[in-house]
């Protein structure tokens, strides 16, 4: 009787092992099998507004702070919560929950006005907007997600348009559902 081992060898896939009509049964024709492309995945960076997931490409994402002391901008846009000094630039930050409809009106966080004093986890997310560099409020960052383009859906009608025109798609992992947003737009 043979060894163990020697019936599992011919039992196990070798890589010099010919697999061609193997490939050709399974798909049902006498043609052989199309290479599948494999799918590369595209990194995006998850963060929180008022509970629900969002992610934006990581490439347009210059890096994320701890929120610093906002000084406000009399008569600026609604959306506008003041700006920032980071490391010899001044930044304008901004609240895109409103655009969202996630909120009513942005939260008074700068000068001496202010009532809100920011959570421990909220962030600022830095990007390089169309006029130079922003910042965006978010409640919390979560992590660098990777998603592969079948992994991703455009958004259901009725998601985007109007003033959510910034919702592009969702992306699905797992269980969890992430709102994928053009930041472009978010802050016009």
């Amino acid at each position: 009787m043979p060894a163990l081992s020697v019936l599992l060898d011919s039992f196990f896939y070798r890589p010099d092992e010919d697999v061609g009509l193997i490939q050709e049964v399974v798909a049902g024709t006498d043609e052989s099998l199309e290479p599948v492309a494999e799918e590369v995945p595209e990194e995006y960076l998850a963060f929180q507004l008022e509970g629900e997931l969002y992610a934006v490409p990581i490439h347009g994402v210059r890096e994320i702070v701890k929120v610093p002391s906002l000084t406000e901008v009399p008569r600026a846009a609604p959306n506008l919560l003041g700006v920032m000094y980071l490391r010899g630039e001044v930044l304008p930050v901004y609240d895109i929950k409103v655009k969202l409809r996630l909120a009513d009106k942005a939260p008074l966080v700068a000068g001496p006005d202010a009532t809100v004093t920011p959570p421990r986890g909220t962030r600022i997310i830095v990007v390089q907007a169309s006029d130079g560099l922003a910042g965006i409020w978010v409640d919390a960052v979560n992590e660098v997600v990777r998603l592969r383009p079948s992994m991703l859906e455009l958004a259901p009608p009725g998601v985007g348009g109007g003033e959510r025109d910034c919702v592009v798609g969702l992306g699905r992992r797992k269980q969890e559902l992430f709102i994928l947003l053009d930041l472009w737009q978010a802050l016009s």
